[in-house]
């Protein structure tokens, strides 16, 4: 019985999901044609999680390239992220979907700098605490380029997604963020 189970629903991300199917059931509202999927397991409840997250204004606290979330309403927000070349971009995005303490969904509105979708869920991990999977569907600025451009200076969302869950998991079960004893800028002063 549980192979029967395991066979109909794939719990991994849906950018790793086994059927293209269920990868995009899991984005309804999918903007973007690059999807990027992770998932941390953090020892901390589901609420508490999804509480700490809905409060969009905490993102800037463990998302290294987003410079500020202005809330707009209870269903939109501004976003200002950081990108390649010491520009930023911008949009507004709308939750699509909300079950409290499992899961938000967000599609970005339209005229974003990059066009974006995703969701976040929350899943029991029983003793472990919760499994947190970071779902997001993007449209790079310049194509292949762009997304090109952006790894160069560690920009892409591939990238960024893993960083950020690592660091929202040290947030939530340390109360801070790991950082290291000396910038970049003072580690390549000491070289020079």
């Amino acid at each position: 019985m549980a192979e029967t189970q395991s066979a109909s629903r794939d719990d991994a991300p849906a950018s790793a999901a086994k059927h293209q199917d269920q990868a995009t059931e899991a984005l309804i509202d999918q903007q973007g044609d690059h999807v990027v999927g992770r998932a941390v397991t953090i020892n901390r409840s589901r609420d508490e999680l999804f509480a700490f997250w809905r409060d969009f204004a905490n993102l800037v606290t463990f998302m290294d390239n987003v410079e500020r979330v202005d809330v707009i309403d209870a269903q939109r927000s501004h976003w200002v992220v950081k990108a390649p070349g010491g520009r930023t971009v911008e949009w507004d995005a709308r939750i699509t979907e909300e079950e409290a303490g499992r899961l938000i969904a967000w599609a970005s509105e339209p005229g974003a700098d990059i066009v974006n979708s995703g969701r976040i869920e929350f899943r029991d991990a029983g003793a472990r605490g919760t499994v947190v999977v970071a779902t997001i569907a993007y449209d790079p600025p310049g194509g292949a380029i762009g997304k090109f451009v952006a790894k160069l200076f560690q920009r892409e969302p591939a990238i960024q997604a893993r960083r950020d869950l690592r660091r929202f998991k040290q947030l939530m079960e340390t109360g801070e963020v790991a950082t290291s004893s000396r910038t970049r800028a003072q580690l390549e002063e000491e070289k020079a």
